[in-house]
């Protein structure tokens, strides 16, 4: 009976502190959180505060992805020209797939629709970099960072120039949550001095506001600001033929990085690049042209002395195991084509458990690098259509995904 009594006063304590109740639930996963949101109102708007959010998405800093979102159709570069119709879903790398229906075009957003449209520019430790899809001629590109765990947004202005908004090259998102709870937005803008001179933009969540960080650097023409990748506290640039970039977010200042490992003179046989970060590991990928199945996939170390070779890939196996990779219509009498793109490198610190991502004709599949085994994740292919005729996927279709109560 004594024991009993303590319990219950123990439980009532607990019960008539936020403080003491936030201590106890800031230890629970976000997939517990949010259905513990329907326990009533007080826990709602509890794990709903800004100041929880803060100090769980501190507690698990470290979070590894949850899966990845995939886009039903091929979604279009952001410069395209009409508004990209499909869904997503959220693809478990242990196999499985669970529809994600607030991902349905966005609708948490106002005015987003199947005709407007969302387009995710990046995925980075939880948090969505969005812009809107400007349908109509005049319209202005909409910015948004997104949570999608909790669905709240904010949508950023860009800066103003002579009384008109900035356009930028390229747009990327920094968030570190093992450093700090606020993200930065990261812009690049061509400027007016010669083709090849550009200035840098930097919004920071924890002023709210835009500002110029370098008013002027120059760069290659070619450089792909689009496809910027942030990681070890920078946002990093390459070109097609093996030039980079790499801006220290919080220095605001360039790291010099070594040159890609791979002979310029093999460049332009050189096809399905990846670049990407992965569980605090930046990785290269590029395949010699489509007829090989050897490959490696680079690591950066993080002190930037050189590029190695993490991983030794032979997807020989993958090919036997599905055939609908070889494209015998585009042999000459000088092999096979092998009809594939990497998506991602999943890598975990149990090495048996790391991942390549594959797109091959009409399915999402992984590569085992530790035993070569394959298996596929999921088939997306209409039923009864020819997977070989199926587009392929590529960087603007597949995200890490990563559950996290972050505030934006």
């Amino acid at each position: 009976m004594l024991a009993t009594a303590v319990e219950s006063t123990s439980a009532k304590i607990i019960a008539g502190s936020d403080d003491l109740l936030a201590e106890i639930l800031v230890r629970s996963p976000v997939s517990s959180l949010i259905r513990f949101k329907c326990v009533s109102k007080r826990w709602c708007s509890l794990i709903s505060g800004h100041h929880f959010s803060l100090l769980h998405t501190f507690r698990h800093r470290r979070s590894k992805p949850s899966g990845l979102l995939f886009r039903h159709k091929p979604s279009l570069h952001p410069d395209a020209t009409t508004a990209p119709e499909s869904d997503f879903e959220l693809v478990q790398l242990n196999g499985g797939v669970s529809t994600a229906p607030s991902l349905r075009y966005f609708s948490f957003i106002p005015g987003q629709s199947s005709v407007s449209g969302t387009i995710i520019l990046q995925s980075c430790n939880g948090l969505l970099l969005c812009c809107s899809f400007p349908f109509m001629a005049g319209t202005r590109r909409r910015y948004y960072v997104v949570n999608p765990t909790t669905q709240q947004y904010i949508e950023l202005d860009p800066p103003l120039e002579d009384g008109t908004s900035a356009i930028f090259l390229g747009v990327n998102l920094a968030f570190d949550p093992s450093k700090s709870p606020h993200y930065k937005v990261v812009c690049v803008q061509i400027t007016l001095r010669s083709l090849y001179n550009y200035r840098i933009w930097i919004y920071s969540s924890k002023t709210r506001s835009w500002r110029i960080s370098l008013e002027s650097f120059a760069a290659p023409f070619d450089m792909v600001f689009t496809e910027g990748v942030f990681w070890n506290g920078a946002i990093h640039w390459i070109n097609p033929y093996g030039a980079s970039l790499c801006l220290d977010v919080d220095r605001e200042c360039f790291r010099k990085m070594p040159e890609i490992p791979f002979h310029q003179s093999n460049l332009a046989g050189k096809s399905c690049r990846f670049f990407g970060e992965s569980n605090g590991h930046l990785h290269l990928v590029e395949v010699e042209g489509p007829q090989t199945t050897q490959f490696q996939v680079f690591e950066m170390k993080v002190d930037y002395s050189q590029w190695f070779a993490k991983y030794r890939v032979d997807i020989g196996g993958v090919v036997a195991a599905f055939p609908e990779m070889i494209h015998s219509y585009l042999d000459s009498g000088d092999g096979n084509y092998y009809d594939f793109s990497i998506l991602g490198v999943h890598h975990e610190d149990d090495e048996d458990e790391s991942l390549l991502v594959l797109n091959i004709p009409g399915k999402i599949i992984t590569y085992n690098f530790k035993n070569g085994n394959s298996k596929e994740l999921v088939d997306f292919a209409p039923a009864g259509k020819d997977k070989r005729l199926m587009p392929q996927l590529g960087c603007f279709d597949i995200y890490q995904y990563s559950e996290t109560l972050a505030p934006v």
